[in-house]
């Protein structure tokens, strides 16, 4: 009996599918996963106390301002013209405050986030980690639901941090 191409098309799919699976696979290792509180890196700067005496000053200024705002904007149509005015002022003031605030944090906090982000690049590299993540936003994204409390790598990070 003879055989043709047709019939014999499944058959050496199945045995070439079969094949492939026995052949072996590189496998890529075990990737090393960490995570660190980035809060308590910052708080461990010498110059994170600069940028919380900056946050708490421009809090304090940008909250009264804002209050103020508010108070005017609750009247609604009730406000007289003056007070329009007074808000446009108080507007235009909180918005240079704001533009002023993000100036100096960036030149206070800047040099904060690049000694963090280093610390935590030379942990890694160190000790062979793959990934490490700020635990927090991990959690708080869904991207990770649970994760073991040993994989918490911020005490060695914070020894870097200068």
């Amino acid at each position: 009996m003879k055989m043709n191409a047709k019939a014999l098309a499944p058959i050496a799919l199945i045995t070439a599918f079969g094949l492939g699976t026995l052949a072996p696979h590189a496998q890529t290792p075990p990737q090393k996963v960490g995570f660190v509180n980035v809060d308590t890196l910052f708080a461990a700067h010498p110059a994170d106390k600069d940028v919380k005496t900056l946050q708490t000053k421009f809090q304090g200024e940008l909250a009264d301002l804002d209050s103020k705002i508010k108070a005017i904007d609750a009247k609604g149509a009730a406000a007289t013209a003056s007070e329009k005015d007074s808000r446009k002022t108080m507007v235009d003031t909180y918005n240079a405050k704001l533009k002023d605030y993000d100036t100096q944090m960036k030149a206070k906090a800047g040099p904060v986030e690049t000694s963090v982000d280093n610390a935590i690049g030379a942990y890694a590299k160190a000790n062979g980690f793959s990934i490490i993540m700020d635990r927090s936003v991990a959690q708080q994204s869904g991207l990770v639901v649970y994760a073991d409390t040993s994989t918490d790598v911020t005490e060695g990070v914070k020894k870097n941090v200068k």
